[in-house]
């Protein structure tokens, strides 16, 4: 060891030894830089652990000083983005909020895949035909990038979302086409991300985070056409139902603030949105703990009979129920939708909220996922066979003229038969008029991986699906025929894809409803004045057919949410 190093370094480290490597430092030539200087000129520890700084510009958000690359470093020159995008609405949301970010920082968008510099697949890994899909995907985009002049145009390929997190090594190994990988938590680093991936490194930001929301980032429409929109209230989930891969993609359960919900609803509002959707694993335990602290009685989550968690209930703050009640009188001629709730989070302060307000859909999204009370409790779901349908008897009493829908799986690990009709029978006993069903797919990660074997054949999963689905549609089609002879208010989205002489739209209850364009009269069906029907129009509609996906009929007169509302009364 040199003369620096065992005074810098010695067996026994005391006072003197300070004292006589800093004497030894201030020694040295002034013409030579010392080890001090170059300790103090160069990196610091917050260097390493810096994120990219986040300043609000305008709608979007730019990225500020980001370690070791200058601003300019980070833009995007103008290079063009395609997107695909894989499962959920929040997926939707995501790319939305990725592209705002992106858009800002100079990149332009592309729908065709041929022109881009930038490819960005939003993935989810919710199921492992999800995954295989992409995997599928990624092998044409790589046939593709390697046909590509990487001199003149090169392509880069990114994968976001929860596949990016969960199979991160394997990204990387597997498809060495792949440049740059961003977890659900990282989008706001996905300038420095793809700046570091041109220089021909692959760049990977997998964090999850405790914090992020996207509160300050207004996410940019996808389709600029359309006149409905989703918003993120929520992200993470705290449930750690023993099948589901999201608590470990997506982190730990956390809420935006109600102010950054409401300007967001009013940014769409101005922009022409007539319908939002509002997005969450598990909206409805939505939570802002900026807000007021609730009073005593109130700071506890109080469950319902039946039902429970395996976590620690968040006390104070205001929850759902004072959001959607906000939102609706922020908003009042705008529809608002939330999806996906929990089962357990639906206190009568909730319902009674939706019941109260008519721009806030008597809609419903009730995830079973089965009707055995001992799959239940294998999937860790938080309540009973029983509790589930007394929650179903209580909405139908508080909300007469609410639609359901659903999830459910089946071949989940044991189920038998028997517990299997169990589900049958809660299916065809409820009715549901849209329902979202699966055959059971392992994850890895998952507590099921860890407790359970995955030993119900795939073929008893497919024969015990096509069950399910007989008799969800055989309920469907019974719902559906009573809105035959009733007059809906039906939002307008465009064109109906089965025919250009038709419209297309939702009534209140989140079903579709054909029906002719041309022009109806204005505030009821007596007025002289008349106005063509077009994408975002309330149109007061009377049902004349129907079967179990689609309702069909004749256009009546234009209306608002809350004048239909009156003429109910």
């Amino acid at each position: 060891m040199n003369t620096l190093g065992r005074h810098l370094f010695p067996r026994k480290f005391n006072k003197s030894c300070i004292i006589t490597a800093a004497r030894w430092l201030n020694q040295q030539p002034e013409s030579k830089p010392t080890i001090k200087d170059r300790i103090r000129e160069g990196p610091g520890f917050r260097d390493f652990l810096q994120q990219p700084s986040i300043t609000p510009v305008g709608d979007h958000v730019l990225a500020a000083d980001v370690p070791y690359l200058s601003r300019e470093s980070v833009l995007g020159r103008g290079r063009k983005v395609f997107f695909e995008i894989y499962g959920c609405q929040m997926n939707t949301n995501d790319t939305e909020i990725v592209w705002s970010i992106l858009k800002s920082h100079d990149f332009r968008r592309t729908g065709n895949i041929k022109d881009a510099d930038v490819v960005l697949l939003m993935t989810c890994a919710i199921r492992d035909g999800a995954e295989s899909t992409i995997w599928n995907r990624l092998r044409h985009i790589r046939l593709m990038k390697g046909k590509r002049d990487e001199v003149n145009k090169p392509l880069q390929i990114g994968i976001l979302g929860c596949m990016a997190e969960r199979l991160k090594k394997q990204l990387v190994e597997k498809e060495q086409a792949v440049d740059v990988v961003a977890g659900p938590d990282s989008y706001k680093d996905l300038p420095r991300l793809l700046a570091v991936g041109q220089g021909g490194q692959k760049a990977i930001n997998v964090m999850l985070s405790l914090d992020e929301t996207y509160a300050d980032v207004i996410p940019v429409k996808l389709d600029r056409k359309s006149r409905t929109a989703f918003v993120s209230i929520m992200r993470g989930c705290d449930n750690m139902c023993s099948y589901c891969i999201v608590p470990f993609t997506r982190g730990r359960e956390r809420s935006r603030p109600i102010d950054s919900i409401r300007e967001e609803a009013l940014h769409l509002q101005a922009k022409g949105i007539k319908e939002i959707t509002l997005l969450g694993q598990n909206v409805n335990s939505y939570r802002d703990m900026s807000g007021m602290a609730e009073d005593a009685e109130k700071q506890a989550s109080i469950l319902a009979p039946g039902f429970k968690t395996v976590y620690k209930t968040k006390v104070g703050g205001l929850r759902f129920a004072e959001l959607l009640a906000d939102l609706a009188e922020t908003v009042p001629e705008m529809r608002i939708r939330f999806t996906s709730p929990h089962p357990k989070d639906f206190p009568g302060a909730v319902l009674e909220t939706i019941a109260r307000y008519p721009n806030i859909c008597k809609s419903l999204h009730l995830p079973a996922q089965s009707g055995s009370s001992s799959v239940l409790e294998r999937m860790r779901r938080g309540y009973t066979r029983e509790a589930y349908l007394n929650l179903v008897d209580e909405v139908r009493a508080l909300i007469p003229d609410v639609t359901l829908s659903s999830d459910f799986i089946c071949g989940f690990c044991g189920e038998t038969d028997e517990e299997f009709s169990e589900t049958l029978s809660l299916i065809q006993r409820v009715k549901y008029h849209t329902a979202f069903l699966f055959a059971y797919s392992m994850r890895e990660k998952t507590t099921a991986h860890r407790r359970y074997q995955d030993d119900v054949p795939e073929e008893t999963k497919q024969q015990r699906l096509r069950q399910m689905i007989a008799a969800f549609r055989a309920g469907a089609e019974e719902l559906n025929r009573q809105y035959i002879g009733r007059e809906e208010l039906v939002m307008v989205e465009g064109a109906s894809k089965r025919s250009k002489d038709d419209l297309s739209g939702r009534n209140d209850g989140n079903i579709k409803v054909i029906l002719p364009g041309g022009d109806v009269p204005m505030g009821d069906s007596n007025s002289k004045e008349r106005k063509t029907i077009v994408s975002g129009d309330y149109v007061a509609v009377r049902i004349v057919e129907s079967n179990s996906q689609i309702l069909k009929g004749i256009p009546l007169y234009h209306t608002t949410i809350h004048d239909f509302a009156a003429r109910k009364v």
